[in-house]
């Protein structure tokens, strides 16, 4: 029988990673809206970088983010 401690931790959980996942999702998406037209106003008004991305595009940016500091993460790590 599960204990009732589960059935309010696992939940609990759920919601940490959830909301975590959704406010990176729009850091992502706020912090290219806000950077990118500064940083390339020529290429925005020419269309050669979007002006604001799709939530799929700041999913994919998040992920790719996420494997460069994990792999900056071990090779800054030292064996001793």
């Amino acid at each position: 029988m599960i204990e009732k401690k589960w059935l309010v931790i696992v939940p609990g959980i759920l919601a940490v990673i959830s909301i975590t996942f959704v406010v990176t999702l729009f850091l992502v998406k706020i912090l290219w809206a806000w950077t990118i037209p500064d940083l390339f106003p020529g290429a925005v008004q020419q269309g050669l970088i979007t002006k604001e991305i799709s939530w799929l595009a700041a999913f994919k940016i998040a992920i790719f983010i996420g494997v460069l500091s994990g792999l900056f993460k071990c090779k800054g790590q030292k064996e001793e």
